[in-house]
């Protein structure tokens, strides 16, 4: 039987969350303070915990911190009750790690599918690591400190995007660097206009964020899944102690800004001073080098818009005339190059 542990200041919100639980199938264990219920969960280690954001002595939010602090605790599935709709309020509360979120006042069916859908993902999860967390040993090299790393990591909760979802928002304050385990992410900030440039696209076993870590600001630009992806939040304070002590992450985290900021620096000069076509050509390039020259990659009209900085109308007469000229093939969304070394050549 399933454990779940409900930490609720309300009375009536409390004794109703657990006659509902109870009547689904599950053992309820519950608190009216967050002190109480940190203890609680330690102590019985429950399978789910439920927690109010608002509390007198120790709201949701320290719960959390403490719980996440806590070998025991901190890979429990964590869902917050909470009767605030402001965006900001439920950002910080994802930021932080949570798993989920239920606004008051919410119904049976609500409560019921958010437990089973945390249950069903925390099981996927086992499944998921045992299967992929392997692809990090590309990280290691049989070093001290970028072992204690990807072992940091194995201990993250896994987290889902799907397509279109918002990971995280341009201007938001950054609280760390995010691992892709698989999908594909984009970046992107908005111009002045109003256009949207994007500014990377990340695959499996790359870092977002990382251009974050040695300034103390905000996000640069918004991540959005472009499909859907799995991928692991590492908290900077976190991550400062790994750089701090451990000289082989560093130089390994220094490799990887140094290559990103070089990709940036070749984009910027290729929207400064080459043709439209030229940008278009190069954009696809990009995308098939990342795939390791599979042949053929998947990318929206929009979307290669904004990574070219043009307009999707354009992007739609010139992907016709390098199709009409035998350079690449399309298909929807799916571009095949044919032919990379005249896509190289491709004129400015």
């Amino acid at each position: 039987m399933n454990k779940i542990l409900v930490i609720e200041d309300n009375d009536d919100i409390r004794e109703n969350v657990k006659e509902i639980l109870t009547l689904g199938g599950y053992k309820v264990f519950e608190s009216d303070n967050g002190k109480t219920g940190t203890e609680l969960a330690i102590r019985e280690t429950p399978d789910v915990i439920l927690c109010d954001i608002m509390m007198r002595d120790l709201d949701g939010y320290g719960v959390f911190h403490l719980l996440q602090k806590n070998a025991v605790t901190k890979a429990i599935p964590f869902i917050f009750m909470t009767a605030k709709t402001e965006r900001a309020d439920i950002r910080k509360g994802m930021e932080l790690g949570a798993d989920d979120y239920l606004t008051k006042p919410f119904d049976d069916t609500e409560l019921l599918n958010a437990i089973e859908t945390r249950l069903r993902k925390k099981q996927s999860q086992v499944e998921f690591y045992s299967k992929n967390v392997g692809q990090l040993s590309a990280l290691v090299a049989q070093k001290e400190g970028l072992k204690e790393l990807k072992a940091a990591l194995e201990e993250r909760k896994v987290r889902t995007f799907k397509k279109n979802q918002e990971i995280y928002f341009e201007g938001d304050r950054a609280g760390g660097i995010w691992l892709v385990l698989d999908g594909r992410v984009k970046t992107t900030k908005m111009a002045e206009d109003g256009r949207e440039l994007m500014t990377g696209i990340f695959e499996a076993e790359q870092f977002l964020a990382t251009n974050t870590l040695f300034s103390d600001g905000n996000y640069v630009d918004t991540a959005v899944a472009a499909e859907e992806s799995h991928l692991v939040h590492f908290p900077r304070e976190q991550f400062e102690d790994f750089i701090n002590r451990y000289p082989d992450v560093a130089g390994k985290f220094i490799k990887i800004l140094s290559s990103q900021v070089r990709s940036q620096e070749e984009q910027l000069m290729q929207l400064a001073y080459h043709s439209v076509r030229k940008r278009i050509a190069e954009s696809i390039l990009r995308l098939y080098r990342q795939d390791k020259g599979k042949g053929s990659v998947s990318i929206s009209r929009v979307d290669l818009a904004a990574l070219s900085g043009t307009a999707p109308e354009t992007v739609s007469r010139t992907l016709s005339d390098l199709k009409d000229e035998g350079i690449i093939g399309k298909k929807g969304s799916a571009i095949t190059v044919l032919d990379a070394s005249r896509l190289e050549k491709v004129k400015n």
